[in-house]
């Protein structure tokens, strides 16, 4: 039996060791791809991704940057690019904030004329009206097209940084942005917009920075990390760092794990999308090779249709990204909470840092003993008494997350601020639950200015990419209404 799955990742090793020979590719170099496809074919929609190796304009920030986990950068750069026209007195900025792996490419811009992965929401009398609005898009902290991250040469020996590269929150990364528009001139945000993990950076804004934000938008966001979605972050970064050629991180001078990546976005695929979009669209339905009237036999490797789509999915990805910065900004993901005792933990964090506490030594975790499991198993969930303001009526269809939502709640009491938040029922990432428990939250703190969404599309998480209509419309009224 041939096994052409396994005969393209040979073939990708030897590809790359190729090229690398020819080129000489210094290593914080990533490699660069063939347009992807176009992000519309008769099978379905797909949103725009691209390797950005140009057209962003750079921030840097030549002190030293405390984080919030330990640790500091000595300096740090933002790519960020810009559409629109900023007014005179600098009150029509909107921070649009990007999922896990998007560069600042949002829309095409002259310097870049390729798609960008907002590209039909921005522009004149679009979603974000360019011709009302001054759009700032950044890659965030930690990523790879053009912002300081793992790939980046470390000031201090001139190599990458890899795995010495501290752990980041997602606060460190909006405080990043934070220092970008002042270096702009800009005081105060007219809105800050998040999709996804932007989604939860639009929240971390408006509470970092209360008073320079006048309104937020959250979509298909969360205020707190789920266990099931930490689950699936953790099973990509582990098939990333079971590849032989991660090398603990330390890869920048050979090739990079991209058989790891490619199963790690297999996997982030199943999490984008929807089981019923699939079933509308791919069924049982298999790759059918045969010239005879009966279909092909089975095979191995990718044959059902949904397979091959995901085998795709993966090939295009697993070379424009860095490793790297998947994992530190995945994992970013996993630790945003906004409940109260998690803020609380954090601000102590920061004290200590500030009055020298020296930071321990980050170390993977021994596994659990048998005891320790059975103990966890049996265990009775925390109590939902802790921290509340009195009761309040939570619609959530999940009787199990009401034990955090009054310290949620208590998190979320200073956000004042207008704010819309759009949820997906067929979101699997980021369940529709949890933007729900947002509103609520936001709701029973008395913020009588929370505009709250749910759509109803198949594409499961991705909606917020593809739902030009829906999204789009409800972003627009919500950003050109009076607060």
């Amino acid at each position: 039996m041939a096994f052409p799955c396994i005969d393209q990742n040979e073939l990708r090793t030897a590809r790359l060791i190729k090229d690398r020979a020819r080129r000489g590719a210094p290593p914080e170099d990533l490699p660069n791809l063939p347009t992807p496809p176009p992000s519309t074919d008769p099978e379905g929609p797909e949103p725009a991704y691209a390797n950005v190796v140009s057209g962003y304009q750079l921030y840097d920030h030549n002190e030293p940057f405390p984080l919030d986990y330990g640790g500091h950068l000595p300096s740090f750069s933002l790519a960020y690019e810009t559409w629109g026209t900023l007014n005179a007195d600098r009150s029509n900025v909107v921070l649009l904030h990007t999922g896990l792996s998007a560069s600042s490419h949002a829309h095409s811009t002259p310097s870049n004329p390729a798609e960008g992965w907002w590209e039909k929401f921005i522009g004149p009398g679009k979603s974000v009206d360019t011709d009302k609005y001054f759009v700032i898009c950044t890659n965030v902290l930690g990523g790879c097209y053009g912002s300081t991250g793992p790939s980046s040469l470390d000031p201090s020996d001139g190599e990458p940084y890899a795995t010495r590269f501290p752990i980041l929150s997602i606060f460190d990364m909006v405080r990043a942005q934070f220092h970008l528009l002042s270096a702009l001139g800009v005081d105060k945000l007219y809105a800050s917009v998040g999709s996804s993990m932007g989604g939860m950076q639009s929240i971390a804004a408006a509470y970092l920075e209360p008073d320079r934000v006048r309104k937020v938008v959250s979509i298909s966001g969360t205020a707190r990390s789920s266990p099931s979605s930490i689950a699936m972050r953790h099973a990509q970064r582990s098939v990333l760092m079971a590849d032989p050629n991660w090398k603990r991180g330390f890869y920048y001078d050979d090739l990079p794990p991209h058989t790891g990546m490619k199963l790690a976005r297999q996997i982030a695929t199943i999490t984008y999308r929807s089981g019923p979009e699939w079933e509308q669209r791919f069924s049982l339905r298999r790759r059918n090779t045969s010239l005879t009237a009966l279909s092909s036999p089975p095979v191995l490797c990718p044959d059902f249709l949904i397979e091959t789509y995901l085998d795709h999915q993966g090939e295009q990805f697993c070379l424009k990204y860095d490793a790297n910065s998947l994992i530190y900004i995945s994992k970013a993901m996993d630790l945003f909470d906004m409940s109260r005792e998690n803020l609380d933990e954090l601000q102590a964090r920061r004290e200590a840092r500030d009055a020298g506490a020296q930071v321990a030594d980050a170390l993977c975790a021994v596994p659990p003993s048998k005891a320790d499991l059975a103990a966890a198993a049996t265990s009775s969930p925390p109590s939902s008494t802790k921290k509340g303001k009195g009761k309040a009526p939570f619609i959530s269809s999940l009787p199990s997350s009401h034990a955090y939502l009054p310290s949620l709640r208590a998190g979320l009491e200073q956000h004042a601020h207008p704010t819309l938040i759009m949820g997906v029922q067929s979101d699997t990432l980021f369940p529709v639950e949890q933007q729900r428990e947002l509103a609520e939250c936001l709701k029973a703190n008395g913020n009588d200015k929370v505009v709250y969404y749910e759509l109803s599309q198949p594409w499961g998480h991705d909606t917020f990419l593809l739902d030009v209509n829906n999204v789009g419309g409800a972003l627009k009224g919500f950003l050109e209404s009076r607060d």
